[in-house]
């Protein structure tokens, strides 16, 4: 009630330090997470309408407040209040991080029981990690937490940074936040630090997953598992004896020392789909509980993900001269986010045509298209338009989406609007018929005439055998070179040319969709030419 009466007295008044700071006070120590979370944002908002040091300073306490109260978000900005500005972390990166922190959250207010991080390489993500732990330290001191990675120098400086953002208070305020919590035991030699009273199993320890973990260490209830790069490097991912020898150490040295209700963050480079990170994903896919956050250095537009405040990070030619120096593996898997199939790829990049998107003299012998029908819920849309010049196939432009009907409809609208295709074929699994003659429809009431036909995909045969039975023919077609793609045609040939026979592929409509037009051109598109009557 009282804090309603001050509320009203601003709004009729006009803001008022001394109102609120009462207003602070009591806001302080309301028990009711929930509303003492929205009457802080309520005081932030309304101090910083105040341009004195004093709603500055006020402001600041409403950062501590939440941090204290188990807001991550806070904490971050909190921790590092009193650093200049471009010397701190987290601002100037926080419009990216932002969703990486709110995952985060998810993990410390047990909504998740995994998270696994796959970003480029320094962009701020293993340092993010390290302040999430030691806000989990800070809010859980009496809690065991294992820090691990692929080396023993790795984990020594983890155990520095963390040691740091702890004890040096001119550059984070660690203590100021976590006022009632005491350090009371740190080793160098066996990389633990202690909060609160030393225990068997300290509350912070690091240790590589080649060191003495079976017995030495335990993530308690509440704790974290925090495994940052357990495959050391592409080399390392290559060797199927040293994969399986990681992944069995991560298992019986590292998840076995999780007790009952402890969490885990694996941050870690996507190398093979066969790593601890990948092998976690596809056993848990489908899982509310585990989640799996990667943003690639480029975003689907082909721009910069990481171009941070006061010059930090990374632009938009950086990454695209990196792509260019680098080969295709090591830029898929260390800044795409994407572990890239060496063995077992059906259409490997460099077995493929291209062409720069100009056609030959003259006009085609025939356009078509075909479309293999999706309504969303994470399959894609897939219609490859190729224009037909010979024994030549161009595959000029391609509606691939996975959004619903709503999303895709108007996007295939529009392209056979702009294409005009002789033909078009729809696969009548799943609903094509239904949102082909929807579609036919519209283009009829634009005065829009296509030859359309349906044909069921055959229930004899799989779509992996169907696609490997055409692949021939597939290396065949001319495709856009990169430099003449946009997203949606991009992301097209990533799923094509990731498609591989040896492994679960989690989505084949691109592949699925250029196989499709194998069959219908194999079938024999018939073109009839209107001609005036010779009598």
């Amino acid at each position: 009630m009282i804090k309603q009466k001050i509320k009203r007295a601003i709004e009729t008044q006009g803001v008022d330090y001394e109102k609120l700071k009462d207003l602070f006070d009591i806001v302080s120590v309301c028990e009711d997470k929930t509303e003492r979370r929205e009457w802080l944002l309520y005081v932030r908002k309304m101090a910083r309408e105040i341009p004195t040091a004093a709603a500055y300073e006020l402001m600041h306490q409403t950062y501590i407040e939440g941090a204290r109260g188990g807001n991550f978000d806070d904490y971050c900005i909190a921790l590092e209040w009193r650093r200049e500005s471009e010397k701190r972390f987290y601002l100037p990166r926080r419009a990216v991080l932002k969703v990486l922190v709110d995952d985060l959250q998810d993990l410390f207010d047990g909504k998740l029981d995994f998270l696994g991080v796959s970003l480029p390489p320094r962009v701020g993500k293993s340092t993010l990690c390290i302040f999430f732990m030691t806000f989990v330290m800070g809010h859980r001191p009496d809690v065991a937490n294992v820090m691990s990675g692929h080396s023993d120098k790795l984990t020594d400086g983890f155990y520095r940074e963390l040691l740091s953002i702890i004890t040096d208070d001119t550059q984070y305020a660690w203590q100021e936040i976590f006022r009632d919590v005491k350090l009371v035991d740190n080793s160098a030699k066996n990389e633990t630090i202690d909060l609160e009273r030393k225990k068997r199993f300290p509350t912070m320890t690091c240790r590589s997953i080649s060191g003495t973990l079976t017995g030495a260490v335990e993530i308690g209830t509440g704790g974290v598992l925090y495994c940052d790069d357990l495959i050391e490097d592409l080399e390392e991912s290559l060797n199927p004896v040293r994969l399986q020898a990681k992944y069995d150490a991560y298992l019986n040295q590292l998840k076995d020392r999780k007790k009952l209700g402890a969490l885990e963050l694996m941050v870690g480079t996507r190398w093979n789909v066969a790593d601890p990170l990948g092998r976690i994903e596809e056993q848990y896919r489908d899982n509310d509980r585990y989640r799996f956050r990667v943003i690639s250095a480029l975003n689907e537009d082909g721009e910069s993900n990481f171009n941070y405040k006061y010059g930090l990070g990374f632009d938009t030619e950086y990454y695209r001269d990196m792509k260019e120096s680098i080969d295709d593996a090591t830029w898929m898997a260390k800044y795409m986010g994407n572990p890239y199939i060496r063995e077992g790829l059906l259409f490997p990049s460099a077995e493929l045509r291209y062409f720069n998107g100009v056609l030959p003299d003259g006009e085609p012998d025939k356009k078509v298209a075909v479309v293999d029908t999706a309504w969303g819920g994470g399959d894609s849309l897939s219609m490859p338009i190729a224009y037909v010049y010979g024994s030549d196939v161009y595959i000029t432009d391609v509606v691939f989406n996975n959004g619903d009907k709503t999303v895709t409809r108007p996007l295939v609208i529009g392209k056979l609007k702009q294409h005009h295709p002789h033909m078009v074929r729809w696969e009548s699994n799943n609903g094509g018929d239904e949102y082909g003659g929807i579609v036919d429809e519209k283009l009829r009431e634009d005065n829009v005439r296509i030859n359309m036909s349906y044909k069921k995909a055959p229930t004899t045969q799989s779509k992996l055998s169907r696609i490997i039975q055409y692949a021939p023919d597939i290396k065949k077609f001319y495709f856009l070179d990169e430099k003449n793609r946009d997203s949606e045609y991009e992301r097209f040939m990533r799923e094509i040319t990731l498609f591989t026979v040896s492994g679960k592929n989690p989505h084949d409509d691109a592949p699925d969709s250029v196989a499709m037009l194998v069959d219908f051109l194999a079938a024999g598109v018939k073109m009839v030419t209107v001609v005036p009557r010779p009598f």
